[in-house]
């Protein structure tokens, strides 16, 4: 069906309403700063970005809360993901154009904003918590900085994410239903363990017979070795795993770790590649993030030095700190600590592959 009334581009696009957007506050006390104009643009599009992602997370979210979800699903999940991941890239290159501005431009305005903050951005802090950064998960100063600083409002609207469900716990919730990694008559595990124990024993054989090291450099060696054997024993002992969980070392749990490992390792195999696509563009999503936080923080102290910020925190210091740490999906980034080389991959029966290949091309009679 056509529209029957003719649309204007402008009232379509509402752009009296999104031009007229730009009060300084400069200006409310005398002349104008120039460059507060280009501040209020940037910071109105970076809104405009989160409120596109959220868009695309709660799609993800709900086609992930089904009970089971179907192939045409991943694909749809992938590429939504995947639009974050470029919405991301615009994000981090907006910074540029923001240091474009001076120290001394900032100064004409900045005192004119306070206590207004980055710490206020509700929809930011939405978009943390869809995927899956709870309050548990935050330094104790950073939960005080912006939670003493929203509105109740927006406090309330936060509280009520953090409660949803996650994509990080659904995701999780999908890998510990993968079918995967656990046969009837095949022990996968049993045949990795051996792989690994020959690989290690590889491992450990060249760093005692590398005539190139000193007696000191073989001992740190052999002490990274021994880390590396025991974070292969804990993916191995469920018990030990639950140890590391608990004590929040790890987040996701054991059997959904089993799965994603699987994956990653069989990843070839055309059953698995959206799904390891999928688990792959989530630490692109985290990784984008750190990204755009350090260059942020960078930004922030270029143009403030050591500076507090408008918010009233210890500016360019607080923001690199919370750079490493709110990360969703940090396991999957160590996960590539589990893979061995291909030449050591289990060979897998012929009823397992049946399972996780296809084949298009067919045989002429």
């Amino acid at each position: 069906m056509k529209n029957r009334q003719p649309v204007y581009y402008g009232d379509y696009l509402q752009l009296k309403k999104i031009l007229e957007a730009q009060a300084t506050e400069s200006e409310k006390y005398g002349k104008a700063a120039h460059d507060e104009t280009l501040f209020i643009i940037i910071h109105q599009t970076y809104e405009l970005w989160f409120k596109q992602i959220i868009h695309e997370l709660r799609s993800c979210l709900e086609l992930f809360s089904h009970a089971v979800v179907n192939s045409n699903d991943l694909c749809t999940i992938f590429q939504r993901l995947n639009r974050v991941t470029e919405i991301q890239k615009i994000l981090v290159d907006q910074i540029k154009v923001m240091e474009t501005m001076t120290t001394l431009d900032f100064m004409e305005f900045r005192d004119f904003l306070t206590p207004a903050s980055g710490f206020q951005s509700l929809q930011f802090r939405l978009i943390e918590a869809m995927l899956g950064i709870k309050p548990q998960h935050r330094m104790e100063m950073e939960k005080q900085f912006f939670m003493s600083r929203m509105s109740a409002e927006d406090l309330g609207q936060l509280k009520k994410a953090e409660e949803a469900m996650s994509l990080f716990e659904l995701v999780e919730k999908w890998l510990e239903r993968m079918p995967f990694s656990q046969f009837e008559d095949y022990d996968f595990w049993k045949e990795y363990t051996q792989a690994v124990s020959k690989m290690l024993q590889s491992d450990r054989t060249i760093i005692e017979s590398n005539s190139t090291l000193n007696p000191l450099m073989r001992e740190v060696e052999l002490k990274q070795f021994k880390a590396t054997e025991e974070t292969f024993k804990t993916l191995m002992s469920e018990s030990t795993y639950k140890e590391k969980q608990q004590s929040g070392e790890l987040r996701i749990n054991h059997k959904a770790m089993l799965s994603a490992v699987f994956i990653y390792l069989y990843r070839d195999y055309p059953a698995l590649q959206m799904p390891y696509q999928i688990l792959n563009k989530l630490v692109e999503i985290d990784e984008n993030f750190t990204t755009w936080r350090y260059r942020h923080a960078q930004m922030v102290h270029r143009i403030l030095g050591t500076k507090i910020g408008t918010g009233g925190s210890s500016g360019h210091e607080y923001l690199k700190s919370t750079t490493e740490r709110n990360k969703a999906f940090i396991d999957f980034f160590n996960l590539p600590t589990f893979l061995i080389p291909k030449s050591l991959t289990p060979k897998l029966p012929k009823n397992v592959i049946s399972q996780l290949d296809f084949v298009y091309d067919r045989s002429q009679p």
